[in-house]
Order: C-alpha cells, then sequence, then structure tokens
C-alpha cells in the first residue's frame, strides 16, 4: 500500500488507478467480519440483500419466514468486547404479526433506487407490496397471478417508475408505483420467470431469466422482445478496448469511403435515369437489406426458441458499464454474455454446484472483474474474463441464497438457509489496529 501511495505522491499514479488499485488490495483480503456482527431477527432462510443505492447506509432482507428487516450497517446498536465487536440489530422489521405482512416467504425486498423512504416487496403469497419506510405501513399493493420470484427497479430510470416481477406465470408485468396500475405486460416465456434485471445503461432496457431457459431482452416502448440469447452463437474473449475499436473503425470506414466514392461516379449516370422514370408500386417500398433481417428478431421461429441453458436461469447480473450480462442456471453452468452482439464469450468457468430450486442473487465488484456467485454452502468470487476461483467464503451452515457487494466499504454480504446474515470485510492491517493508540514522539518523558 505504501508503494501505491508513494506512487500516487510523485505522480506516477492517476487517482483512478489509484482507488482501484487500493480496492482491489481491499477485496483481495475479505475475510468473516471479527468486527461487524449482523444480528439476524429472521426465523427462515434469508433470500434476498440490498444495501440502499442512495447513502450505502441501510441493508434490506427478506426471509422465508414472511419477513422483512432493515439494518443500519454503518452504526452499531451495540457494542461487544470492549467496544470491538458491533453488534447490528435490526430497526425495524414487518412479519406476518403485521397486519399488511406477508402471509408466505418473502422472496425479494428491494430498495426503491431514489431515495430510502421506500422499500419493495415480492412474495409467494401472490402480492408485491410498497412500503412506507418511516411509518412501516403498505403504501401500495399489487396483486400478482402466482408465486412472485424476483422484483427489480431500475437505478437509471428517471422517466418511469415501474417495478418488474418475474413470477411463475409466463407473463412479466411491470407494476406502476406512479398510478397503481400494471402499466403492461411481456409475453413470449414458455414457463415461470424466476429472476429479471434492469440494464445498467438504458432505462427502457429489461432482461428476463426463465424456468424456460431462455434469456429474453426487452425494450418496454415497444412490444414483444427485441432479442433471445442463444448459447450456440458464440464469440471467443472480450471486445477489444474501445480506443483500439475507434482506430479500426476509423481504418475500415476510410476504405469503405474511398470504394464507395469511386463505385458512386461509375453509377451516377443510370441513377438518374432510373429517377426520371416512372415508379413502380414496388418500387415505393424502401428495402433496406434481406426480409429475415427487418423482421422483428424475438418474431424468428428459430430465435425465439433459442436457449441460453438448458435448465432453468436462476441468476442474472449485469456488469456496471451495461457491457456484459452474467447468467447462471439450473444446469450449474455460469454464462458470460457479449450484450450488443448477444454472443456467448465462452468464458470457461470453473465448476460449480449451482441450487436449482430457487433463484439466487449474483454480485459483482466496482471496476474490478470479479463476480460473486453462491454455490451451496460457500460463495465464490470467479474472475470474470478468465473463470477462474480468485476468492472462496465458507461460513455459512446451510445453502447460501444470496450476496451483496458494498462498493462503498468493499464488504460483501452473503445470506442463506441457516436464517443468518455474514459481513465479509478486508482484513485491518496494524496501522489500522494501532490507530488509535496515542500519538507520542520517541524523546517525550
Amino acid at each position: 500500500m505504501w508503494r501505491e501511495i508513494g506512487d500516487r505522491e510523485a505522480g506516477k499514479l492517476r487517482p483512478n488507478s489509484f482507488s482501484n488499485r487500493i480496492k482491489s488490495n481491499r477485496i483481495q483480503t475479505l475475510q468473516l467480519s471479527n468486527g461487524k456482527d449482523i444480528v439476524s431477527p429472521h426465523r427462515g432462510s434469508v433470500n434476498s440483500l440490498q444495501v440502499d443505492l442512495t447513502e450505502g447506509r441501510y441493508l434490506l432482507s427478506g426471509a422465508s419466514d414472511a419477513s422483512a428487516a432493515v439494518f443500519d450497517i454503518q452504526r452499531g446498536t451495540d457494542y461487544e468486547g470492549g467496544g470491538v465487536i458491533r453488534k447490528h440489530k435490526c430497526l425495524f422489521m414487518v412479519d406476518k404479526q403485521h397486519e399488511q405482512g406477508h402471509k408466505y416467504a418473502v422472496s425479494s425486498a428491494i430498495w426503491y433506487p431514489v431515495d430510502t423512504g421506500l422499500f419493495v416487496t415480492g412474495s409467494y403469497d401472490h402480492h408485491i407490496n410498497v412500503w412506507d419506510t418511516n411509518t412501516t405501513q403498505v403504501v401500495m399493493d399489487f396483486k400478482m397471478p402466482g408465486k412472485v420470484y424476483r422484483t427489480a427497479m431500475s437505478p437509471l430510470a428517471t422517466s418511469h417508475m415501474l417495478i418488474a416481477a418475474g413470477t411463475e406465470d409466463v407473463q412479466v408485468r411491470l407494476c406502476d408505483i406512479a398510478s397503481g396500475a400494471f402499466a403492461h405486460t411481456l409475453s413470449g416465456h414458455r414457463d415461470g420467470v424466476m429472476t429479471v434485471e434492469w440494464s445498467t445503461s438504458s432505462e427502457w432496457v429489461l432482461i428476463t431469466g426463465g424456468c424456460d431457459g431462455a434469456i429474453r431482452f426487452w425494450d418496454i416502448r415497444r412490444a414483444g422482445c427485441f432479442h433471445v440469447l442463444d448459447q450456440s452463437q458464440s464469440q471467443l474473449g472480450r471486445r477489444p478496448p474501445i480506443l483500439k475499436r475507434s482506430a479500426m473503425i476509423k481504418g475500415s470506414t476510410a476504405k469503405s469511403l474511398s470504394a464507395s466514392q469511386s463505385s458512386f461516379a461509375k453509377a451516377r449516370t443510370p441513377q438518374t435515369k432510373l429517377m426520371n422514370a416512372k415508379q413502380s408500386p414496388v418500387g415505393k417500398i424502401p428495402v433496406k437489406g434481406s426480409l429475415k433481417q427487418r423482421l422483428h428478431p424475438g418474431m424468428l421461429s428459430s430465435q425465439d426458441r433459442a436457449t441460453a441453458h438448458y435448465g432453468a436461469v436462476t441468476g442474472l447480473k449485469v456488469t456496471e458499464d451495461g457491457m456484459y450480462l452474467l447468467s447462471a442456471g439450473s444446469d450449474s453452468r455460469l454464462r458470460l454474455w457479449d450484450v450488443e452482439s448477444g454472443c456467448n464469450t465462452l468464458v470457461n468457468f470453473e465448476t460449480v454446484r449451482l441450487q436449482t430450486s430457487k433463484p439466487i442473487q449474483l454480485a459483482t465488484s466496482q471496476n474490478l472483474a470479479l463476480v460473486f456467485v453462491p454455490c451451496m454452502t460457500a460463495v465464490k468470487a470467479f474472475n470474470m474474463w478468465s473463470g477462474k476461483t480468485s476468492l472462496t467464503f465458507r461460513g455459512h451452515y446451510e445453502h447460501v441464497n444470496c450476496c451483496w457487494f458494498s462498493l462503498q466499504d468493499q464488504e460483501l454480504y452473503t445470506g442463506g438457509n441457516d436464517r443468518q446474515i455474514l459481513v465479509w470485510s478486508p482484513s485491518r492491517s496494524v496501522s489500522d489496529e494501532d490507530e488509535g493508540a496515542k500519538d507520542e514522539d520517541n524523546w517525550s518523558d
């Protein structure tokens, strides 16, 4: 660490590079926290975790005992071991005893992206509830046609307040908080929808994964999905860097321009003759490419039946830049997709065992190619480009269902069937431990 500080002082290291290197070093030292303890009030498996996107302070959890709880992860409620261990008890919890609480398992719990005044819970009791955080009362209730597996809201949205819901029904429903009604439904899956995820580069693009093994891309402004991922369509490795790619594009466009100019000079005379001639009814229809290219990709029978996994799609996670999508399936496979081309990048992730009966929640680190995946009783951190296991976190006694990586503190939160919420923090250095020591020089009396 001191070397990086010296390089930064000397101007050899840019601020962003310095920050990314420090964060990378902290992530590589993640271990079960011995200074922070989340006291879980849940009496069932923890199915969902999320830290609010505005302050990075409040942790929201949902569990199978039909409860949802909120924790303050920056300020402890109790201290043990002479103030060394911070106990974080829930600020409040809503459960079956609440008059408006869920009756069955809470499968998804998410914060309203703009502030912490609202949070959303989805349950197996066929309901999605929108809660007021201050009064712990339900301000909106959406009745769904089946069990709710996942809910999601776009962190980029400025033009809509839609909750995307994946249920055991074949249709994806968009619930509008502004109107309190369903905006519209998205039809295309042939089985239940187990996971939904909004794009991190566009507020209009929604990605869904179904029990039919399909991953579909939707533009909510138009009818039908515009792309279906096919595991047989692949490209090797990641895209070239932007600067290199732009140079390649400039070279290719220069060649194409020179070629087009020469061909245009040759074909100029016959083109004027055609313009003066009488147009036929067929000539009035503009044709840009073949018929197959002009058709809606989601409507082609061959592409519409494409699958991304040999089984249900149990998890989706879009990278921070929106360029890649990571998917997990009940076939115990992880796949990395190029969002622009829709191709499987063929990254060979090391052998894993994934849950098959319920959705799992994936997490990624910021500016570092690591993805955190619940693998039965452990959580593994894979290098996104090589597929190799970088870190393994073992601490749960039963299957792990969800994980959330805090970008602010570089901490990992995991929840599992053992009803526990574990915190994985960067190891404290000697300088951090001696921080509270009295500052004295060597010649003091």
